[in-house]
């Protein structure tokens, strides 16, 4: 299996999932502190992949996406962006939205 169908397997069976670096115990940059505490903000269950315990992940996941940067929230199967762009939709409700729809 390549690390592009396990990505794609990891998206597909996760509502909700955030690719970060470090836990969402302990967060490794600001970056995905702040998507961390967004997601937690919406009263979400999420899955969290530490891109930093592994590296064919951490390059993958920016393959996968056209995305260069880290996090990378993933909802129903779509990708939403990384953290600015979550907090700007977190602003105007439509992250809040988007998971009450997967609810």
């Amino acid at each position: 299996m390549s690390i592009q169908d396990i990505i794609k397997q990891q998206i597909s069976e996760n509502p909700v999932i955030l690719y970060m670096k470090g836990s969402v115990e302990l967060p490794k940059c600001g970056f995905s502190s702040r998507a961390v505490n967004l997601l937690k903000a919406c009263g979400v269950a999420f899955a969290a992949i530490d891109v930093l315990q592994d590296e064919a992940i951490r390059q993958g996941i920016k393959i996968y996406s056209n995305w260069p940067t880290i996090p990378q929230l993933y909802i129903n199967g779509d990708f939403i962006g990384g953290s600015d762009i979550m907090d700007e939709m977190a602003e105007t409700g439509e992250l809040q939205q988007l998971i009450d729809a997967i609810a």
